[in-house]
């Protein structure tokens, strides 16, 4: 078979969400010990309009297809798990996300660029001021992650993103999907969305540099406006990593793998029996089906 077709993931709650080019599965331990498996099929808004998929588009509209994804698998995670005994609604897996979105703005938008001013109320170059807001973004982010790896819960899901990765990576070294096999390798990947975030924090100081440096009010608009073109450049930046072998290239994405250190950890057996059964279940299986999903990954 030819190289395998790209496979993307997120840990969920007890479980692994895996996406295919055609697929997406989210496998759960159930408190019985068993792994249920929820599969449906991928329908991208670049199949019906194909300008999404151009280069700095496209990574607007993977984004907002992962969030929405993603919540959905987080919610069937939570039901399948026993923690959550009714049946979420759309409407408030939206709300969930709208709550989300707003929670971001204020501590990874607002916080930052008035603590900036703040801390250096007497500065007046804006690429100083930009570039201090940066750091207190990246500082809290880091904070963040670093303050709810302390809970076992989000422990438990940093252990599933773990066999995540390295399910992913046994799979794109064509390894049988085996516990063995996955349980060898490593548990950070440079497609991690934890690298898309970093990337966006480093761009996005370029990005806002070119606005100066105008008002409270007029800084989060703007911010909130071009976050669209940051995520552009920084899924751009994230393709490049993973597809290229240039050292220097692969030098600069380091700090994103490093970051990995704090969003995974190192998985259980049971656990990497889950991320494979996702993964399984979205991979092709024949040279046919992996044309078929090759030809699909590409109209997108």
């Amino acid at each position: 078979m030819d190289k395998p077709v790209y496979v993307g993931g997120q840990a969920v709650i007890e479980g692994v969400m895996m996406r295919g080019p055609e697929y997406i599965a989210t496998a759960v331990r159930t408190p019985s010990g068993e792994i249920t498996v929820k599969k449906d099929k991928v329908h991208s808004l670049t199949e019906r309009f194909p300008l999404l998929k151009k280069p700095f588009i496209r990574g607007t509209v993977a984004l907002g297809e992962s969030l929405v994804y993603g919540m959905k698998s987080l919610s069937y995670s939570a039901q399948a798990a026993g923690e959550e005994e009714e049946q979420i609604t759309n409407k408030q897996i939206a709300g969930t996300m709208l709550f989300s979105v707003m929670l971001a703005i204020v501590f990874f938008v607002a916080v930052p660029t008035f603590g900036a001013k703040f801390f250096f109320r007497s500065a007046t170059d804006p690429i100083l001021l930009n570039i201090v807001e940066g750091i207190l973004r990246l500082i809290i982010f880091l904070l963040y992650i670093w303050g709810i790896s302390f809970t076992a819960d989000i422990r438990r899901v940093f252990e599933y993103h773990g066999a995540e990765h390295k399910t992913i990576w046994a799979y794109e070294k064509k390894l049988p999907l085996t516990v063995e096999n996955v349980r060898g390798q490593v548990r950070l990947h440079p497609r991690c969305g934890t690298n898309f975030l970093l990337i966006v924090m480093v761009v996005s100081i370029f990005v806002f540099a070119f606005l100066g440096w105008p008002g409270i009010a007029e800084r989060i608009l703007s911010r909130i406006l071009l976050m669209p073109v940051v995520a552009g450049i920084s899924y751009e930046m994230i393709r490049l990593a993973g597809r290229t072998a240039n050292p220097v290239i692969k030098t600069m994405f380091k700090p994103g793998l490093w970051l990995q250190y704090l969003t995974t950890r190192e998985p259980h057996d049971d656990q990497i029996e889950v991320a494979i059964e996702a993964l399984e279940t979205v991979r092709p299986h024949t040279e046919e089906e992996n044309d078929a999903a090759r030809a699909a990954g590409d109209a997108r």
